[in-house]
């Protein structure tokens, strides 16, 4: 039997659809379990390039996962263990809104931080509802790190054009919280008719929408429309991966007493120095502590433990009181 290279687009219960230009086939693991993958919540993901071989009308067998060029990888708390959500994404689009759900920025920041060698960009939907003074500094610091950002309205139909070029010739996948209008978004988009719902009025969240991640057909780009989450833990892996979603750290590289030094509790910490001195953003900072402390406690919640943290933190909260 002959044995083809196709693309995942969707995985449900083991049973994944593999896209080939001769067709699309249903496909299961051969002998359940691929080499010299464990460790994994999920072996394959939407995005993943397999070797597969037909085995009747429309079905098949995959034998090998082929070596990724991107990965959004999260940490399943359920399982105790990563797990791939997409893979060899160009771009990982994070959709964040202005309210109902209320903008949070560190869940961007996470956003961010799950995305391993795949670029990220910020999109605000519901951009009429507004931000505050704090929310607009913090989403336009986004685009000062350099990372791209576009303010949309998926029912104004505000920049949709532009976020379609944007996307131009890519692959890309969408993350975000639940009810920050992904699905609604992506029918602006697309001209599709995904199953949306509305917003838990009682908790101001939403309701899921997508169980399960899908490759979409654009009309020059494929998006994978990925399950809305609530909370979305970093994946656990080594420490200074964190870097890379903190561009602002590189100015301090080689500054710091200790090599290597994760800006936390060492001393004479220069990136630790600049947040207490404004010149790093305290709530970004504040951000990647958290997440530090959650691949050190393997837990969701984060106890302060730095000195540190709680001077700058103590700064913001007198700061906070003189201006309200």
């Amino acid at each position: 039997m002959s044995e083809y290279i196709g693309q995942v687009s969707r995985g449900i219960n083991n049973i994944f659809t593999v896209l080939h230009e001769s067709g699309s086939y249903q496909c299961r693991i051969w002998g359940k379990q691929l080499k010299e993958i464990s460790g994994e919540y999920n072996p394959l993901a939407v995005g993943d390039w397999v070797s597969f071989t037909v085995t009747g009308t429309g079905e098949g067998m995959i034998s090998e996962r082929l070596e990724r060029t991107s990965t959004f990888t999260r940490w399943n708390a359920k399982g105790a263990v990563n797990q791939t959500v997409v893979a060899n994404m160009d771009l990982i689009v994070c959709i964040t809104s202005c309210d109902n759900p209320p903008f949070r920025p560190r869940f961007v920041d996470r956003v961010i931080a799950c995305c391993d060698r795949v670029e990220a960009m910020i999109v605000l939907n519901k951009s009429d509802l507004g931000l505050s003074k704090f929310e607009k500094e913090r989403f336009k610091l986004y685009g000062d790190l350099g990372y791209k950002t576009m303010e949309v309205s998926a029912l104004s139909h505000k920049n949709i054009r532009r976020l379609n070029r944007a996307l131009a010739g890519k692959t890309v996948a969408f993350v975000g919280q639940s009810g920050v209008g992904k699905s609604t978004l992506i029918n602006e988009l697309l001209g599709s008719d995904l199953r949306t719902a509305e917003v838990c009025e009682k908790y101001n969240r939403g309701r899921h929408t997508t169980n399960h991640s899908l490759l979409l057909e654009g009309p020059d780009y494929r998006l994978v429309d990925t399950p809305g989450v609530r909370e979305i833990m970093v994946p656990h892996t080594d420490k200074q991966q964190l870097f890379n979603a903190f561009p602002e750290f590189s100015a301090y590289d080689g500054l710091c007493a200790f090599d290597p030094c994760f800006h936390d509790e060492e001393p004479d910490c220069m990136v630790r120095e600049a947040a207490i001195a404004g010149k790093i953003d305290g709530d970004r900072y504040e951000s990647y502590l958290r997440m530090v402390a959650s691949l050190d406690e393997k837990g969701p919640e984060w106890l302060g433990r730095s000195e540190a943290s709680q001077e700058w933190r103590n700064r913001r909260e007198s700061d906070e009181h003189e201006e309200y």
